[in-house]
């Protein structure tokens, strides 16, 4: 539900990051009276890097003309360090504690949000985040939840929420969807030729044309082969998906793609898919990724979610937004009365920000900021 996503906010991702598993007890930053060690930035530094989106797309942050993404990072790294620690002092200060079972809930309603706990551990691997380390962010969360709770009023009245749905009608409409399931049988051509080549060196362009379209062929054989067993007992399908379907994302799951839109697949799945009718089994179906034999389950038309069935998700959406605006204001409150003393400069946001300015620009020429210059970076990967 397109609505409802949207809406699940501070329950995976905008989680605070925690100081645990200290490499080095040098102190790299003073906080009134509190420390952040050179240990606690390293932690939170190779976590930020490993789950940052450089990362995911491939880019070698170790590599020296990406220096100034390593400084991005290790600027938001210390300012969430500083923030953690003001907001730590705080909460030990109004006493405010939590037990395993209030972290325990917090999480059974993280899991109800994304689907199941499968679908949790499949975000939490995307980001590079361990189940143990999970936990401790979210038993952070929930203590600044209660600290907001102790700042103001969050509460979110009938009116509001509908004020809002009303003003974001766009974001609670879907389009037609399917459900479908799929088995395929993987014949990339390219794939394919690298296969060959590995296993006949030096070959001929002639030879290995006709050797890769024998395996096209194999491959289609075997599809054909598993179309027939399907079309004998459709019921097996999930059966079989999961003991002969080369797709790893959907096989252990017997092939479920679950609801997708149109755009969402190849066109020519899409067009099968979006044609034949829920509870029938396709021919056949050619695709760069090889041959797929499609099962429909479902089909959803295009539509809106009514009020009443996401009325609740605003109004945690609405109470997130209200406690977030408190809490930013309460840190900005801290940290005009903190007395925060950077040891080492070199962690000082005001020196690594002019580090990167002198990185972007070397020779001077110009003003480029960082955010102009992350998109060329992408584009080069």
């Amino acid at each position: 539900m397109k609505g409802k996503k949207l809406l699940v906010t501070l329950a995976v991702s905008a989680v605070l990051f925690t100081g645990c598993g200290l490499k080095s007890g040098n102190t790299i930053i003073k906080i009134n009276d509190n420390k952040i060690t050179q240990g606690q930035f390293d932690e939170k530094l190779n976590q930020a890097i490993g789950s940052s989106m450089f990362s995911q797309m491939g880019v070698d942050l170790k590599n020296n003309k990406n220096t100034f993404l390593i400084n991005l990072i290790k600027e938001r790294v210390v300012n969430e360090l500083i923030i953690k620690t003001l907001l730590d002092e705080e909460i030990a200060k109004r006493g405010i504690k939590i037990t395993n079972k209030d972290t325990e809930d917090a999480i059974k309603d993280i899991i109800d949000k994304v689907g199941s706990k499968e679908q949790l551990n499949t975000i939490l691997k995307q980001n590079g985040l361990s189940a143990s380390q999970f936990k401790k962010d979210v038993a952070e969360q929930v203590k600044i939840k209660k600290l907001a709770e102790q700042l103001g009023d969050s509460n979110v009245s009938d009116a509001e929420a509908k004020k809002y749905y009303d003003k974001h009608i766009e974001r609670f409409k879907y389009p037609e969807q399917v459900k479908a399931s799929h088995i395929l049988i993987s014949a990339n051509r390219n794939d394919l030729e690298e296969l060959v080549k590995a296993e006949n060196d030096g070959i001929s362009e002639a030879d290995l044309k006709a050797k890769v379209e024998e395996k096209i062929k194999e491959k289609k054989a075997q599809a054909d082969k598993i179309l027939a067993e399907v079309k004998k007992d459709p019921s097996q399908f999930a059966k079989i998906a999961k003991e002969k379907s080369e797709d790893p994302g959907s096989a252990e799951k017997g092939g479920d793609l679950g609801f997708f839109p149109r755009g969402r697949m190849v066109p020519e799945f899409e067009k099968v898919a979006f044609t034949i009718k829920p509870n029938s089994v396709s021919e056949i179906v050619q695709t760069q990724f090889g041959y797929h034999i499609i099962y429909v389950t479902d089909r959803k038309a295009a539509g809106q979610e009514p009020f009443e069935k996401v009325e609740k998700d605003i109004k945690e959406y609405l109470q997130n937004q209200k406690q977030v605006e408190l809490i930013d204001n309460l840190v900005e409150s801290l940290k005009k009365n903190a007395t925060i003393e950077f040891v080492d400069p070199a962690y000082n946001p005001e020196n690594i920000q002019a580090e990167v300015q002198k990185q972007l620009n070397p020779k001077g020429e110009g003003e480029e900021s960082a955010e102009e210059k992350i998109p060329d970076i992408q584009k080069k990967k």
